[in-house]
């Protein structure tokens, strides 16, 4: 009964503890920052496209409305064996474990432990006696929180596990886009490297035309000469452009987490540039900031950090330990079932780190300071954003521009082409116009093969910056069965 009187003893004084810990927090109370926003974007809309087009669906798989199915399947296949893909779903493990430990903090410690000893004492007098003892039992240990420091490691560890998910979100919407920026490059490549056969075959027919001229007696062998370099000029861009196009496909590989070669196959025949839509979800500057995972995990890094602080400033107040144990002694292994000799203990032991040298509150300076730093770095993080959004446009609707005046030069070039190849061979211009309209010919087509390629990619770069490529589970499928943690959870 002596044990049972014991526990009842201070079962009112744990349960007033337990109440006093849950009284206090220490540290500032994390509220999300304020950032003022453009109510409308500053560059005019590419081509029309109307700026109230807020599909969510629309940006979340971009790829899709570029109606491209080798894209697609590209795409689809580098977000499943990604190597920084399965790296960032590592980390959301490794985050979610940290987690854990922290919340373990909130709960009591119980260790089990058992014991055999055997003694023995001479006597010269009489014989020797040989004492057995069995023993068994209980510890356990609470650190009570009373002041909230657990409370904010727990805070800071969710902040950081919200943050792992929106660094693996991150490497998604940059995936997506970086394999974009590589197929388009592919598919340029090729375009460029026919362009340059066509080429060929054109610059081929002058050269002869030129030789039968001078075999004629009409023209001088400079004619043939100048027709030979600019044939073998041209030729000579094929081993660059044949390097950037192997260049290209083998990162389209790595991205996909494969070896060298895997895409060759699937990318040999020669086909268009994707097309691009006729609308694009530019939505709001507010939008755009609330969507993308770079903004988002630099607010739960300033979250993070807040509960730092607060972790911190509980280092300079006193800690309360309460310590119980319970188990059994006996002199035989039988006795330990029965009970008989039974042993309790429990009680409080309170610690206060009193001098320090002013250690504790220069560490809640420099956390106070690293929270001044990552509420910087999150509205520095705005600010790259609203630029790097507001450049996109830019970049898109421009290009779009510039393409359509190359497919107008290269109209009127070939027209004068056709003009000064009649005229020639009438023997009414010189040979040097000929190599002069015809270059121009060739580099206005190369020139727009260059363009309408960037045009998709910037139009890539527009759906990355708007913070495109992304839906609420995908961290969800990382996790696994686990799932989405307890408590105060922004990222989904």
């Amino acid at each position: 009964m002596k044990l049972e009187k014991i526990l009842h003893k201070y079962t009112s004084i744990l349960i007033a503890i337990i109440m006093l810990a849950g009284c206090a927090t220490v540290g500032p109370d994390y509220v999300a920052p304020e950032i003022k926003t453009p109510s409308q974007w500053n560059t005019s809309a590419p081509g029309g496209t109307p700026e109230t087009d807020r599909s969510g669906d629309s940006l979340a798989t971009w790829w899709m409305n570029l109606d491209d199915p080798a894209l697609i399947l590209l795409i689809e296949h580098a977000l499943k064996n990604n190597i920084d893909v399965k790296k960032a779903e590592s980390r959301i493990r490794e985050a979610r474990a940290q987690r854990g430990v922290s919340e373990a903090g909130l709960y009591p410690s119980v260790d089990g432990s058992g014991s055999y000893t055997l003694s023995r004492t001479e006597n010269h007098s009489e014989a020797g006696k040989t004492r057995e003892l069995f023993a068994a039992g209980l510890d356990a240990a609470w650190e009570i929180d009373l002041f909230g420091g657990v409370r904010r490691s727990v805070e800071a560890s969710l902040a950081s596990y919200e943050a792992s998910r929106e660094d693996y979100r991150m490497v998604y919407v940059s995936l997506a886009a970086e394999v974009a920026l590589n197929y388009v490059d592919v598919r340029t490549f090729q375009e460029r490297l026919a362009i340059v056969e066509e080429n060929l075959k054109l610059q081929a027919e002058t050269y002869e035309l030129a030789n039968h001229r001078y075999k004629a007696g009409l023209v001088t062998q400079l004619d043939v000469d100048r027709a030979k370099t600019s044939l073998d000029e041209t030729r000579a861009s094929i081993p660059s452009l044949t390097t950037n196009l192997i260049a290209a496909r083998n990162r389209l590989s790595a991205l996909m987490g494969e070896h060298p070669g895997y895409v060759d196959a699937k990318l040999a025949d020669i086909k268009p540039l994707p097309v691009t839509p006729l609308s694009i979800a530019l939505g709001v500057p507010a939008e755009m900031v609330r969507r993308r995972p770079d903004v988002r995990t630099a607010e739960r890094e300033l979250a993070a950090q807040t509960a730092l602080v607060g972790v911190a400033t509980a280092e300079l107040y006193p800690k309360l330990n309460l310590a119980g144990s319970i188990g059994i002694d006996a002199s035989t292994f039988g006795g330990l079932v029965s009970g008989n000799n039974r042993v309790a203990a429990i009680g409080p032991r309170m610690s206060w780190n009193i001098f320090n040298a002013g250690a504790v509150r220069s560490n809640i300076e420099i956390q106070n300071a690293r929270q001044e730093q990552a509420l910087l770095q999150y509205e520095n993080t705005v600010l790259l954003a609203l630029e790097e959004a507001e450049n996109a446009i830019t970049a898109y609707a421009n290009e779009q521009v510039r393409a359509q005046s190359l497919e107008d030069a290269m109209k009127s070039s070939a027209d004068s082409l056709q003009l000064v190849l009649a005229q020639y061979k009438s023997g009414l211009i010189d040979f040097q116009d000929v190599l002069d309209v015809q270059r121009t010919f060739l580099s206005v087509k190369d020139n727009l093969a260059v363009s309408k390629g960037t045009v998709i990619s910037n139009l890539v770069r527009l759906y990355k910056a708007l913070g495109g490529g992304w839906t609420p589970d995908m961290p969800r499928a990382a996790e696994g069965s686990s799932g989405t943690p307890t408590g105060h959870n922004r990222a989904g």
